[in-house]
């Protein structure tokens, strides 16, 4: 590796780890600290951590390679996340920060649904929590195997596992000590960097290759489908490459994911006014739009460039790698390799955070110590990330491991067991936990029963459609049914409702 990219990614490291001891030195005295920053987020840290925690390595490895095999068809795909994230932060982020303060200040989301419901019998945070723990474990060694092949791969020329092991290192080095404060601050800084490669790559990739017109005469030529925003260029039968009306509303329907993603709306619990919401809705989408175009525009030249140049890319995601190469100084190059292992790394952290949070305050604190002490909960949380973390290293060993393809799935089991019951909990004063709970339980099994049981000449649902929209619908009508066919709730929940409401007239 060039010494220019070595400097700057050393450079890059050094960063994050001096953020997380700043985080630690200023909020990780108490546990509501350490989880939640003290609620203190000023707008632009919670819209830039938001998004790159969100976003991960899909940003600037999946969707250019998505881009660069099927053509401008996988548009649709992220149209439905701008517009699912804008939903979010108008349906989502304003009701749930003010909810959760009020009702016993809830600092994880087991936590806010056992104390919206009055969860005496502590189903809901048992089972949400099971949901948390497993799938982001799931989600967090996947990152790991992400991070553990961008080192192998030829920019870097090193072994898997020492990749993983660095990319592990310095993730739960500034989570651990630094905590949720650390992990936003860092999740700004690299989404800054992701904005800049992602406007920077593209425009250099552009000029090289002589305009935006050259380049899409070029990819016409060898494939006018690549161009049609209703055929996927990857299938070569025209016959068989038209997207349906249904495959559309499949790619669309990604957006629905996120009003039950817990690492995206604990940013919100954690913003430091409800009042700051419309400008971190401004910056968050602002910040999306523009990144996700500029992924899709790199995949898109990608085509033009590998033809050009007549090179062999075995691995279409590898497009960002390939520019950052052959068109920048090393020390770009560096910093744009840093914007790889910003997008993975940040999603890294917010799920480490995240499942420790669980641990601690819904299992430690709900079922060990109730009584435990602030400082004792912070330790126990450090101790949780580090559990996970190696754990996650464990499970992410093998690069081939099969676990990936659950994740692939973990997205509609959030958005499907999470969704419905936080829109309708934030919004509906008759929900009850036994709503909440036939909800969470049909919508996780629905996904399930779409990926795993085969129902059509041995092809899954899943195959027709993706299954967050059955998942989500299921979830939605267990919800309203098995809260009217109960009791109403009690009293002081519903006063507590109306407190939340005469809060949100203010």
């Amino acid at each position: 590796m060039e010494t220019g990219t070595l400097l700057s990614l050393a450079l890059y490291f050094i960063a994050m780890l001096g953020i997380g001891l700043y985080a630690y030195k200023k909020s990780t005295s108490d546990i509501s600290g350490y989880m939640l920053g003290g609620r203190g987020l000023g707008p632009g840290v919670v819209a830039l951590s938001a998004g790159a925690s969100d976003m991960s390595g899909w940003m600037l490895m999946g969707l250019p390679g998505a881009i660069y095999v099927s053509g401008v068809s996988q548009l649709w795909i992220a149209v439905g996340l701008v517009v699912g994230a804008y939903l979010n932060y108008i349906i989502v982020a304003p009701r749930l920060r003010m909810y959760t303060e009020v009702a016993n200040d809830s600092i994880t989301i087991p936590d806010y649904f056992a104390n919206r419901f009055n969860d005496k019998a502590r189903m809901l945070r048992v089972f949400s929590s099971l949901v948390i723990i497993i799938f982001f474990t799931l989600y967090t060694s996947a990152s790991l195997v992400a991070g553990g092949k961008l080192f192998a791969s030829s920019a870097f020329g090193l072994e898997y596992s020492l990749g993983l092991w660095v990319t592990a290192g310095v993730v739960c080095a500034y989570t651990l000590f630094g905590g949720f404060l650390a992990v936003s601050m860092t999740d700004f800084v690299q989404g800054c960097i992701m904005f800049v490669a992602l406007v920077l790559v593209p425009i250099v990739a552009i000029f090289d290759l002589g305009g935006i017109t050259s380049v899409t005469d070029q990819v016409r030529t060898i494939n006018p489908d690549f161009l049609d925003f209703f055929r996927d260029a990857n299938i070569a039968d025209p016959m068989l490459n038209q997207l349906s009306f249904l495959g559309i509303i499949s790619l669309l329907a990604w957006g629905l994911g996120y009003f039950g993603q817990p690492h995206i709306i604990v940013r919100f619990m954690a913003i430091r006014s409800v009042k700051d919401i419309p400008k971190a809705r401004r910056i968050g989408i602002v910040w999306m739009t523009v990144s996700i175009i500029g992924a899709m525009i790199t995949g898109f030249v990608g085509i033009a460039y590998v033809a050009e140049t007549k090179m062999v890319l075995n691995d279409a995601e590898t497009i960002f790698i390939i520019f950052s190469q052959f068109l920048f100084h090393p020390l770009i190059a560096g910093f744009l390799l840093a914007a790889i292992l910003a997008a993975i790394m940040s999603t890294i952290s917010s799920q480490l955070l995240v499942t420790s949070s669980s641990l601690t305050e819904d299992f430690y604190k709900a079922f060990l110590r109730r009584d435990a002490s602030q400082k004792e909960l912070v330790m126990v949380g450090r101790i949780s990330v580090l559990i996970v973390s190696l754990v996650a290293i464990a499970l992410a060993w093998n690069p081939e491991n099969t676990i990936l393809s659950l994740v692939a799935n973990a997205w509609a089991g959030f958005g499907a067991a999470f969704g419905p019951v936080i829109i309708l909990s934030l919004f509906w004063k008759r929900m009850n936990r036994h709503g909440a709970l036939a909800g969470m339980l049909t919508g996780a099994a629905t996904v399930l029963f779409c990926i795993y049981v085969p129902v059509i000449d041995g092809q899954t649902l899943s195959s027709f459609v993706y299954e967050i929209i059955p998942g989500f619908i299921v979830c939605t009508l267990a919800v309203i049914i098995a809260s009217l066919a109960t009791a109403e709730p009690e009293k002081n929940i519903r006063s507590t409702f109306e407190e939340m409401e005469r809060e949100m007239l203010k």
